[in-house]
């Protein structure tokens, strides 16, 4: 599984959001889709289609506000469901 080594903003709620992907590792896997031992006519590729987590993540802006998904639940007063 490829991993990605990126940078990105670090949120006050704890989340991570990736703004821009520096490089790409490899795996060497010809299983693993985005490898470029991965065959380009590989029949019925059924082969690993997401990548691993991030090898290193650079933080490059931290902030005290929430991310867009933590902010609608925790600081935008979400209402139960009756």
């Amino acid at each position: 599984m490829c991993n990605l080594e990126t940078e990105g903003t670090k949120f006050g709620c704890g989340h991570y959001k990736v703004t821009r992907k520096l490089k790409k590792i490899d795996c060497y896997n010809q299983y693993c889709i985005h490898s470029v031992y991965h065959p380009r006519n590989c029949p019925d590729c059924h082969c690993e289609r997401y990548l691993g987590p991030d090898a290193r993540e650079t933080i490059t802006h931290r902030t005290a506000d929430y991310c867009v998904s933590c902010q609608y639940w925790f600081k935008d007063g979400a209402s139960q469901r009756r």
